[in-house]
């Protein structure tokens, strides 16, 4: 038909126009799809993401009020970030967070993963120390405030520690032991107490004390009694002078007073101690004929508070032990993420390094460890974003007269941001600064997943 002929080409083949066209516009119709259907994904993207961060920047230029630009031509919040000592003392804090709970959690991780493929009741074992993940940080800083309390009674750090302490360095067991002014006890400076005169061999020596309560006695203090006289010996009874009911009498061992065991005696002549003795059970003590005429001392060490233990929400500690209440959570994730990156691994690699004469350290050293890099660096990175971001645990469990101490930037964000004396201008510099801290890790956690496409 006249005007429907295609040009011949070579050999009779005729070319068909328009194909080019069709592709565009099928091309053209795919990514209008597209964009309808993200539409509504960047419209929230902008809206909680784009614009808060814009308006973040925005706002740090200004002042309290956000009438007016901050000193130093805008740039006033950005400097008192870096002259505030609280605030310094946060951007340090995070440096110590950064490199301290990522890297201990994942290397904890990391030996519970190798571990745990090692042992029949590993499942159960990766259960437990998971478990904590599933605890909100809330609940987790309610926990460890009480796991560091300093009374060893209700802390259970503290319990622990103060048992260990005790075990190789005994308390004293009489904090608030003291003489009475009609017993033959006088104060000697420092704590200690000395007997009034001298003391003879063979006259039984008293020495009474009151201020412990009954139900602090030691366990195997016994009936108090008065000791056989000794020509060749200085004996004598400590003991608790005090009857429950009344009717006791001072400076007398009475039937249901009992004695001080474990109390320290001393025998000084001319400033110098010359003998020592240790009461009994009974607070029976006998010391050599060398204290005859010499004063009895009891040293200041009977009398010293207990041990209590660390104080590991003090200025000092506070941090460390924030960071430990972290890695207790965050353990369990670094672990069943290696703990997946360890089972895809090719065992004969593994095989094949024992066989050639390896030992277990150096399999895991130079085999596992690098082969699992991949896998590590993921965790690492992971944990490095969120230490940046830390605010709950630092808030619930640093004690008020130590937050300044505990201080991290997501908590000075809080403080700066709101409060009667709010800087919205500062708490905007801080969320920037947090911003541009995180920007770097993300970055290589970006080209880290770009290099792994290319394999």
């Amino acid at each position: 038909m006249a005007g429907s002929d295609a040009p011949a080409g070579p050999g009779g083949t005729s070319h068909v126009h328009g194909t080019g066209g069709t592709r565009r516009s099928a091309t053209g119709s795919r990514t209008g799809v597209a964009a309808v259907f993200l539409l509504p994904a960047l419209v929230l993207l902008g809206a909680l993401v784009v614009y808060p961060i814009a308006f973040s920047v925005y706002r740090s230029f200004f002042d309290a009020s956000g009438d007016s630009l901050a000193g130093s031509g805008g740039f006033g919040n950005y400097v008192e970030i870096f002259t505030d000592d609280s605030i310094l003392t946060a951007v340090k804090n995070n440096m110590i967070w950064v490199v301290l709970a990522p890297t201990v959690a994942t290397a904890l991780g990391l030996v519970f993963a190798v571990l745990t493929e090692r042992v029949r009741w590993g499942t159960a074992f990766k259960l437990v120390v998971f478990m904590p993940m599933a605890i909100s940080m809330l609940a987790a800083g309610i926990i460890f405030r009480l796991v560091y309390e300093q009374d060893p009674e209700r802390g259970v750090a503290n319990a622990v520690w103060v048992g260990v302490h005790d075990t190789f360095s005994e308390s004293a067991g009489y904090p608030k032991a003291r003489p009475l002014p009609v017993h033959p006890l006088e104060a000697s400076g420092g704590g200690a107490f000395t007997t009034k005169e001298p003391v003879r061999a063979g006259t039984p020596v008293k020495l009474p004390l009151v201020g412990v309560a009954p139900a602090d006695m030691p366990s195997d203090a016994r009936p108090a009694k008065t000791p056989a006289a000794s020509p060749d010996q200085v004996t004598g009874t400590a003991w608790l002078d005090f009857t429950r009911g009344g009717g006791g009498k001072p400076n007398t061992v009475d039937a249901q007073e009992r004695g001080l065991p474990g109390l320290t005696v001393e025998a000084v002549k001319d400033g110098r101690v010359v003998a020592t003795a240790t009461a009994g059970g009974d607070g029976v003590f006998t010391l050599p004929a060398s204290a005859d005429g010499a004063l009895l001392r009891l040293p200041a060490a009977n009398f010293r508070e207990p041990y209590n233990g660390v104080d590991w929400l003090g200025p000092s500690l506070v941090t460390p032990a924030i960071i430990g209440s972290y890695v207790w959570m965050w353990a369990g994730f670094a672990m069943v993420l290696i703990a997946a990156g360890l089972a895809a691994l090719p065992r004969e690699l593994l095989e094949a390094a024992r066989v050639d004469g390896a030992n277990e350290w150096q399999v895991f050293r130079r085999v596992t460890v690098p082969l699992l890099a991949p896998v590590l660096a993921v965790v690492l990175v992971t944990l490095m974003i969120n230490v940046l971001k830390i605010f709950d645990l630092v808030f619930i469990i640093a004690p008020g007269s130590v937050q300044d101490d505990a201080n991290v930037l997501a908590l000075q964000l809080y403080q700066s941001s709101f409060g009667a004396d709010a800087d919205l201008g500062v708490g905007s510099a801080i969320s920037v600064l947090l911003l541009l801290l995180v920007i770097p890790v993300m970055v290589v956690n970006i080209r880290r997943i770009r290099k792994e496409a290319r394999r």
